[in-house]
Parts: C-alpha cells; structure tokens; sequence
C-alpha cells in the first residue's frame, strides 16, 4: 500500500525527493497546448504517451469543434480542472462532468469520437486528456466508455484519485493494475508527499494552475518529469493561490511502440488490425447518418 502526508511546510527542499529531470511548456495550438507525443516524452513515459492542456474561454465567438477522429490501442482519460462538460450517450445516460469526474474511453480495437461531450453554461473550460498505451490483452479488444461523475470519484487526501489505487482507495474507473493518475489541488502554504506503489519508476506531473515547489519551481501549464525510480515525490504549494495539476505513476510499459496517426500498437500486426478495424467503423458510421442528440453531443462509434 502507498502513503502520502498532507501537511503545512515545512517545503520539499528540507526533505529527501526526487529530482525533476526534464521540464517542458509544451507547443500550444489556439486553446490546446501538446505536452506530450509518442514520438517525444511518450518514449520515456510509456505506458503515458500523450497529454494535452485544454484551455477555452467561451465569454466570446465560439471557436471550432475538435473534428470526429478515430482511435485504436490507447485509452484516453480526459478530466477537467475549470468548468464542466455535459455527456448524452445512449448507453451511459446523461449527466455532467466537473473537477473530480472523468470521460474514461478505452479505444482498444477502435473507434471514433471528439464530440461526444458538449460545453456546459460555464465561462471557461481548462483540463487534461491524457492517453496511455494499453497492454496486448487489451489494444484489440472491445472498447468501453465511463462518464463518472465528481460525486462518484473517489479521494485520498487531496488527491481525487482518476485511474488505479492509491492509499487503499480504488477508482470506479476500469482500468488494468500498474498505473494511477491523480488529479490534486493543494491550498496555500499546503504541502504534501506522494509515495509511487511497488514498481512504479515512471513519474510526472503537470500544473493547470498555481505554483509548486518540486524541489524546482512549478507553474502553470508546465509538465515535469521525474527521474526513474521509487522515491516519494515531495511537493509544496509555493504561492498564494491553489495549485492545481495532475500526477501519473505508472510501471513501465514493456513494448515497443508502433505508431498510427491517431494510435499506439504494441506490434505492427496489432497496430494493422486496429487500423483495419477503424476503417470498417468509418464505413458503418457513415452509413449511420446523423447521430448528434439533443444536446448537439455525437456519441461514441464503437
């Protein structure tokens, strides 16, 4: 089982942590900015092969929707730090998505999907969508959805803990063992230890907002890497407003990646099957016709 302490100061500089080996901004695109590929950091990070940093001020013009898009050999976790994001699918039911909740969408053998959640009537918008490479049992398989709400998620201190365990406390969300991702706010002057589970020498965090003290200073929109390893990872609230950000551990990911241009394969024969299949989906999808519901959200092809 894993601890963490939460506490005020002393800061990570007067403890025993580990160091952050590579820090990045990242390359923004209008309200996205890409913080990770896996053609980059998804190498080093693998099983997490992609995150990116949404930020969307909704007070003037609409901009453009994310475009349907297809997917194979990958889960996606997208959680949100401002704002909510409402879900209609028929298989899930409706409902709406806040800090604490996640969109939870195993690919595996493939699908299609970038509008299957609609804005809230909120003034801005800021979150993560996190892919990471599934295991060869999993990257052909039937694919699942999970909308989970805030009130259903579930906390270890001021962590709301998205994917895995942590601390005895289990996500809803269904997913295999060997990784977590946690989402953290830590109030001013708040410090707090996060200790990886047995075997989990992959480590990272990303800021959404505020300002943390990694043994470096953290600030918002900035990603670092920790350094391989088992050592907790100390972080101290360094400002006067909240820091907000999200913090992977995982065990690595033992294959090779073959890339798509919108999928992660462990193999060439698995990334061609998923790429067979994602084809045949765009076929059946076509043919389905408007699907867009009521809140103007386009649920998942699967």
């Amino acid at each position: 089982m894993s601890t963490s302490t939460l506490q005020q100061a002393p800061t990570p500089a007067t403890q025993a942590q580990r160091r952050v080996v590579h820090r990045t901004l990242g390359r923004g695109h209008g309200p996205i900015t890409r913080l990770m590929s896996p053609g980059d950091l998804g190498q080093y990070l693998k099983p997490f092969v992609f995150l990116d940093i949404f930020d969307m001020d909704r007070r003037g013009p609409p901009g453009p929707r994310m475009p349907i898009h297809p997917h194979s050999g990958i889960a996606t976790v997208t959680v949100l730090t401002q704002g909510a994001l409402n879900f209609e699918d028929p298989d899930a039911g409706t409902g709406t998505l806040g800090y604490g909740g996640v969109e939870w969408m195993r690919a595996s053998a493939g699908v299609w999907h970038g509008q299957e959640t609609s804005p809230a009537d909120v003034p801005r918008i800021q979150g993560f969508q996190l892919w990471v490479a599934l295991p060869p049992e999993l990257e052909n398989a039937q694919p699942q959805s999970r909308y989970i709400e805030a009130r259903d998620m579930r906390r270890a201190g001021p962590a709301h803990v998205i994917v895995g365990e942590y601390e005895g406390v289990r996500s809803p969300v269904p997913a295999w063992d060997g990784l977590n991702y946690l989402l953290v706010t830590l109030r001013a002057g708040e410090a707090w230890t996060y200790q990886p589970p047995a075997g989990h020498t992959v480590g990272w965090l990303a800021m959404a907002s505020g300002t943390l003290d990694a043994g470096t200073a953290l600030t918002g929109g900035e990603m670092a890497v920790f350094e391989p390893g088992e050592q907790p990872i100390a972080l101290a609230n360094s400002g006067d407003e909240d820091a907000v950000f999200v913090l992977g551990s995982a065990v690595p990911h033992a294959h090779e990646l073959h890339l798509g241009n919108y999928s992660v394969h462990t193999s060439a024969q698995a990334l061609a099957a998923g790429e067979r299949r994602i084809g045949e989906l765009y076929e059946k999808m076509q043919a389905a016709g408007d699907r867009r519901t009521a809140s103007g959200a386009i649920p998942v092809y699967r």
